[in-house]
């Protein structure tokens, strides 16, 4: 099916989400809100996607959001899994490797990624839904909050070069136009931080001249280097500017042949897709809402390139942003819902930025006598192989966690707001292994077996909104007949956890309830439970828990979790896709 125009609201075209840039954030935010089925428009002033590299890795958290959208297939060869990254000195000594192992999410830790490819493949990928269109040479010269709605006024650029203004409205504006975000700027918020003034080249060829699988950040006091390997036989390079280096000469082949000399045995013989000058930014806006507009990705946070998190910070954005806007729309949910979108992702942003910034700090120093110090350092760490794992493992990186939001705090059952450590008087949970709450955390990813799958990953089989989970338990049994109303209220899906040896008992025990019996294969799931001592897992659309608890517990976990999402009453869902997600996620649960 072809996109559809808005409809009309008086004499301008009307979206339930009007999205302003078509960079990856917003394509991820069109895609995931044209899977919740809701009514999306797309204005992007250029006339196509942006088609030079930018953003070279990836992490298991996008890939999963990718999973989400339904674009796995169509990403997964733009992309090399399970990238090393290798921190070495002047004199090639490895200071710090990072090669994180396992697949706590369902996919390897890291990739390698070619940018303008993967975002294509975002933007055929809303062609899936009718609901979706994309607006090309359609500029936004401004944007008015009306209370009920948002004015759009947007230049057109027709295709004989002519100009002319449309006006749209909507009932949410989502600014993702990068970091000069006029969006923003309308929006009169401070963009606090710094922008260091050091400059650096980007340098990307075809047919990798070294034709290695690595990825080398280089602290040499010579002149700090990047060098990366990446899909389709492609490399980078980023190389600091000094001072007296004017910008302009990154044009000049021969100043490029010199910068690339150590590290390639013909550096005037390379095949260069591009090279641009960037400075590095470490900024966060003060408000990611203000009433009906909100932003997102690089308008909202800006980070340096040295975690490779930008890019994966903004699918963040978008995955935590579009399930709330699509249960307000649904009427699931009222406006307070939104406001969590800033509380639960301000501190994450703000963490990786501090950290990215940090290890600039490490990489960046010219002065011989700082780098022998932290040379000396790196050396002495090493010897630890505690602290060798920290970095290997990339334990380093602070991982999302909400201690305010939509979550309930698993002791007290309140709503809103929780402790990291555990203060439970059961003795379950005093005996537990971890003491750390689960809630705020996403949830794990194992690959499991259903009736009609086997090994899969599990996001595939329990959809793509709410899913109350149970170990062990069918939790459709768990909760009054009012509760599964409510739950049916939010489109949740009832799913039970087995041991796979236990599925088949389960199968036909819980035949009637309708709920999914899903089998733990490998005892991750087991693992999961035995450690939170719970019984029962509330998961968000973005897989995140909500709440955990022990299963007698259930209506009152519910109840509180109905509170910090701002549940609207049974009865208010509203528009053609009143739960929120897509004709080809779950049908919700049977009373």
């Amino acid at each position: 099916m072809g996109p559809r125009l808005p409809r009309r609201h008086g004499r301008a075209m009307h979206s339930e989400v009007m999205i302003v840039g078509a960079g990856p954030v917003g394509l991820a935010l069109a895609n995931l809100l044209g899977r919740y089925g809701r009514d999306v428009t797309l204005l992007e002033s250029r006339s196509r996607l942006i088609d030079y590299p930018r953003g070279v890795g990836l992490d298991d958290e996008s890939m999963r959001s990718i999973q989400t959208m339904g674009l796995v297939e169509q990403v997964e060869p733009y992309t090399i899994p399970h990238h090393v990254m290798r921190l070495v000195n002047g004199r090639g000594e490895t200071m710090v490797t990072n090669a994180p192992q396992g697949e706590p999410f369902g996919w390897p830790r890291k990739f390698g990624f070619i940018q303008p490819l993967v975002d294509q493949q975002l933007h055929e990928g809303l062609e899936r839904f009718g609901n979706v269109r994309v607006l090309f040479d359609h500029t936004v010269t401004r944007s008015v909050d009306r209370g009920e709605h948002v004015e759009v006024t947007a230049t057109v650029t027709e295709a004989d070069g002519s100009t002319r203004e449309q006006v749209f409205t909507a009932d949410y504006l989502v600014g993702c136009e990068g970091g000069s975000s006029p969006t923003r700027k309308r929006m009169d918020v401070d963009f606090v931080g710094e922008s260091p003034s050091t400059r650096w080249v980007v340098i990307d060829v075809n047919n990798d001249p070294l034709g290695a699988p690595n990825v080398y950040l280089g602290a040499d006091p010579a002149r700090p280097y990047v060098s990366i390997g990446l899909p389709h036989g492609i490399r980078r390079w980023e190389f600091m500017l000094f001072d007296d280096e004017p910008s302009e000469r990154v044009e000049d082949d021969a100043f490029v042949a010199g910068l690339l000399a150590d590290h390639v045995p013909d550096s005037s013989a390379l095949d260069v897709i591009r090279r641009r000058v960037f400075t590095h930014h470490g900024r966060i806006a003060s408000s990611f809402r203000q009433g009906r507009i909100l932003i997102a990705g690089d308008a909202a946070h800006l980070m340096p390139v040295w975690m490779g998190q930008g890019w994966n910070s903004g699918m963040r954005d978008a995955t935590n942003l579009a399930w709330k806007l699509a249960s307000v729309l649904a009427g699931q949910a009222d406006e307070s819902l939104l406001d969590t979108y800033d509380v639960e992702r301000r501190d994450h942003a703000k963490a990786m930025i501090d950290l990215s910034m940090t290890f600039g700090s490490v990489i960046k120093p010219t002065n011989r006598a700082v780098c022998a110090v932290r040379d000396t350092v790196s050396r002495a760490m090493n010897l630890s192989p505690r602290v060798k794992s920290y970095f290997a493992d990339m334990r380093f990186k602070p991982m999302p966690f909400y201690a305010k939001g939509v979550i309930v705090s698993p002791d007290s059952l309140l709503p809103g707001e929780q402790e990291r450590r555990r203060t439970s008087r059961f003795m379950s949970v005093r005996n537990a292994v971890d003491k750390q709450t689960p809630v705020g955390k996403q949830f794990i990813q194992p690959r499991v077996n259903t009736h009609e799958h086997t090994g899969v990953r599990l996001d595939d089989v329990i959809g793509p909104w709410w899913t109350v989970a149970a170990w062990g338990n069918d939790p459709a049994r768990l909760f009054t007949q009012e509760e599964r109303h409510q739950l049916e209220h939010m489109g949740a899906r009832f799913v039970s956890f087995m041991s796979e040896s236990q599925r088949p008992w389960a199968e036909r025990e819980y035949a009637g309830s309708g709920t999914l019996v899903v089998g733990d294969t490998d005892g991750s799931l087991k693992g999961w439970f035995d450690r939170s001592a719970m019984g029962v897992v509330f998961l968000r659309p973005d897989r995140f828990v909500a709440a955990a608890c022990l299963a007698q517990e259930s209506g009152r976990a519910l109840s509180a979790l109905r509170v910090a999402m701002g549940a609207t009453s049974v009865g208010s869902l509203r528009g053609s896709a009143a739960h929120g997600f897509a004709p080809q996620g779950p049908v919700g649960v049977s009373a």
